[in-house]
C-alpha cells in the first residue's frame, strides 16, 4: 500500500531541460523523507508536482490518499506547503497573515484568531504577533511562514529549503519545529542542500540528481555504500612518513593514502577504537611522534560525493534550480 506520499515515474521537462526523469518515491505517513540534492538536480520541480503547482508530462503521484492530478483541489485541502522563500504579506502583522490563511481555508474568523494565537506562540512569536512583517527578521519571517503553512493542520507537510539562508539558531529552532510536527504523526517531505539537516531530521533520504533519484535509504544505509570506516594519521616530522604508512598497511583493508605536503596518511580499516588503540601502540613502539589520529567514519558529503562526483552545493545559483523555477512560473501561465 502507497505511502503518505507516493510518486511513480514522474517525468517533467521545460523545453529541451528533463527537469525530472522518471522519479519514484514511497514515503511512510509519520515519516521525514529528506530530498538531497544540488541546485537544478530536481528537487523543487518534485515539490511543485506532489504539491499540484505544476503538472508533470507524465508519472502518477498520491498524496495522503489522493490523486494529485485527478483530484488536485482535495490534494491541496490536505496538505501544507513552505517554500525557499518566506510567503507573507509584508505590510500585515504576524497575527494578520496568520488569521487571513485560516479565512482563505474557510475558516470562521474566531477560530482562525484562536489558531493564529496557538501558532505564534508555538513558533515564539507573540512578542511580535501585532508587528508588521517588514519589520521581522529573515529567521522570524520563516518561521511565520511554516506557521502559515500549518493553519490547517495538514497530515501531509512539503518545506522545499526551509532553513537556506538561516543562521545556525535559527535553524536549530526550525529542527525543533519539524521535529514537534512529525512526533504528532505529520508526514513530511523535506529538500535540502544541507547534509547536516538530511542527517539530523530524515527517517530515509533519496539523493537527486539530474531530474532521477540515483540512491535511497537510511544515512547508515547510504554511509555504508561507501565504505566503512578509516584511520587518519598525522605524523610529526616528515620524515617518518615511510615507516607510519608501513605501520598502517598492517592494519589496513585496502590502500593507503599518502598526502605528503599535510604529513596525512590514511587507510581504511575494520575494528573501530579497539584497532585504534592498537595502531597507536604500535606507532609509539616505533618511535613515531603523532601530531593527531582518529578513527573517520563516512558522512553524508562522503556519500554525496561518491554518488554524484561533485560535493553538495550550498548557494542557489541562477542557473540552477532557481532558473528553473523561473521557467516553471512561464509554463505555469501558458
Amino acid at each position: 500500500m502507497p505511502g503518505a506520499i507516493y510518486a511513480e515515474g514522474l517525468v517533467k521537462t521545460f523545453g529541451d531541460v528533463r527537469a525530472l526523469d522518471g522519479v519514484d518515491l514511497d514515503v511512510p505517513e509519520g515519516t521525514v523523507l529528506g530530498l538531497l540534492g544540488p541546485n537544478g538536480a530536481g528537487k523543487t520541480t518534485a515539490v511543485r508536482c506532489l504539491t499540484t503547482l505544476l503538472r508533470p508530462d507524465s508519472g502518477r503521484a498520491v498524496v495522503a490518499g489522493i490523486d494529485v492530478l485527478g483530484q488536485p483541489d482535495a490534494v491541496r485541502r490536505s496538505i501544507g506547503l513552505s517554500g525557499q522563500f518566506a510567503a507573507v504579506d509584508e505590510y500585515l502583522t504576524g497575527r494578520e497573515n496568520l488569521q487571513m490563511v485560516g479565512q482563505l481555508y474557510q475558516m470562521r474568523a474566531k477560530q482562525a484568531k484562536a489558531r493564529a494565537v496557538e501558532l505564534l506562540e508555538q513558533f515564539n512569536l507573540t512578542d511580535a504577533a501585532d508587528r508588521p512583517t517588514k519589520t521581522y527578521s529573515g529567521g522570524m519571517r520563516r518561521r511565520l511562514d511554516l506557521a502559515a503553512a500549518l493553519v490547517v493542520s495538514p497530515p501531509v507537510m512539503f518545506m522545499d529549503e526551509p532553513t537556506t539562508g538561516l543562521d545556525p539558531r535559527n535553524r536549530q529552532q526550525l529542527w525543533e519545529v519539524i521535529q514537534q510536527l512529525v512526533s504528532g504523526g505529520t508526514t513530511l517531505l523535506l529538500t535540502t542542500q544541507y547534509l547536516e539537516e538530511a542527517d539530523h531530521l530524515a527517517h530515509d533520504i533519496a539523493v537527486v540528481d539530474h531530474g532521477k533519484v540515483i540512491a535511497q535509504g537510511t544515512s547508515d544505509e547510504l554511509k555504508a555504500r561507501t565504505g566503512g570506516e578509516r584511520v587518519e594519521v598525522v605524523v610529526h616530522e616528515r620524515g617518518h612518513m615511510g615507516t607510519a604508512a608501513e605501520v598502517l598497511r598492517g592494519f589496513g583493508k585496502g590502500d593507503t593514502t599518502v598526502e605528503d605536503h599535510t604529513r596525512r596518511l590514511t587507510v581504511p580499516v575494520t575494528g573501530g577504537a579497539k584497532l585504534l588503540a592498537e595502531v597507536i601502540r604500535e606507532l609509539d613502539s616505533r618511535g613515531i611522534e603523532i601530531d593527531d589520529i582518529a578513527l573517520r567514519r563516512p558522512t553524508l558529503d562522503d556519500v554525496f560525493l561518491s554518488l554524484t562526483g561533485h560535493v553538495a552545493e550550498e548557494k542557489p545559483e541562477g542557473n540552477g534550480e532557481q532558473g528553473r523555477r523561473k521557467n516553471t512560473r512561464k509554463e505555469a501561465v501558458k
